[in-house]
């Protein structure tokens, strides 16, 4: 693997939108990939559904989805592509949706 797909970037919530969100509520980390394990699939995610819960999920309060907790990467609907495998059941290049 080339060092350019060794490395995951994520965004992460940092802090707590006051009104709309903005860039300054956000951070993008870059973190080394972990070698798979038995069973697993490496995603590259083409496509990231952004849903209005989520604005919800970015404050600290009661709702029926939980609270987006800080310094974590945001879960969201994702289309991408099986970039490495170590499962059976999905091979490189098959198409995935998951969260």
């Amino acid at each position: 693997m080339s060092e350019h797909h060794s490395i995951n970037r994520q965004i992460l919530l940092v802090s707590r939108p006051q009104g709309a969100a903005s860039g300054d509520n956000f951070k993008l980390v870059h973190t080394p990939l972990e070698p798979l394990t038995d069973g697993q699939v490496r995603v590259r995610n083409h496509f990231l559904s952004l849903d209005p819960y989520m604005r919800g999920r970015m404050d600290d309060s009661k709702s029926y989805a939980a609270s987006q907790p800080l310094n974590e990467v945001m879960i969201g609907g994702t289309v991408g592509e099986v970039v490495e495998s170590k499962n059976p059941k999905f091979a490189i290049g098959d198409k995935v949706v998951g969260i």
